[in-house]
């Protein structure tokens, strides 16, 4: 299988925890480097992921059974996968994506107690040896970030559930980050909007300065 060559970052977190706020300085960072960038997101990402990405987050929804959950996450990864991340990475583009597999461990494995070797063994069918080259995580409390989330709209499936739920989920990102801490940088997110683009903007250019470790395509 040929190496790719674009380098995949992902961007992680609870509800409210400013990712989507803080994709502007991942980009404004990357282009300052002269590097050509594809952004993009999950569940979505690509036409039919953005339709199951629907059912997904749609309320009415809200007794899906939790194995229905985890397959409608991994069909959309796959076609987002194939249609869009993959070919950005294999001309040389950086793809910058809001939420990936780690947000399954998290959301799925963590908050609704999924065996995490259940999404093992989807994520290796679905991805191969594909897995994201840096992870900025954006931690704050649960309830903080719910409190954001919910004020901005209408909550969707997941703003809707449990502080408990959302702590779960907080708690299964920590400890992705703990057993990996060389990929996954922790962000505090509870600092004022300058502080959280600073300290993202210096973890990227930290990884910059670092060689990229060989990876393969599925």
């Amino acid at each position: 299988m040929a190496e790719r060559r674009g380098r995949f970052i992902t961007l992680e977190g609870i509800e409210g925890a400013g990712k989507s706020t803080q994709v502007d300085t991942v980009c404004a960072t990357l282009q300052d480097a002269g590097i050509e960038l594809v952004v993009t997101r999950e569940p979505g990402g690509a036409p039919i992921a953005e339709r199951i990405r629907a059912l997904l987050l749609d309320r009415d929804n809200r007794g899906m059974a939790s194995d229905a959950e985890l397959l409608l996450m991994f069909a959309a990864r796959a076609e987002h996968l194939y249609q869009k991340i993959l070919p950005a990475l294999e001309t040389g583009r950086w793809v910058i994506c809001d939420r990936f597999t780690d947000a399954t461990y998290a959301y799925q494995g963590g908050g609704r107690g999924v065996d995490p070797a259940r999404i093992a063994m989807l994520e290796n069918l679905v991805q191969g040896s594909l897995r994201p080259d840096l992870t900025l995580l954006f931690d704050l409390p649960a309830a903080d970030g719910l409190a954001r989330a919910r004020g901005r709209a209408e909550p969707d499936r997941f703003e809707a559930e449990t502080v408990a739920f959302h702590e779960r989920v907080r708690a299964a990102y920590l400890q992705i980050a703990a057993r990996d801490p060389r990929r996954v940088h922790i962000i505090d997110a509870g600092q004022p909007a300058e502080q959280v683009s600073s300290a993202v903007a210096a973890s990227l250019r930290a990884h910059l300065e670092q060689p990229r470790s060989p990876q393969c395509n599925p």
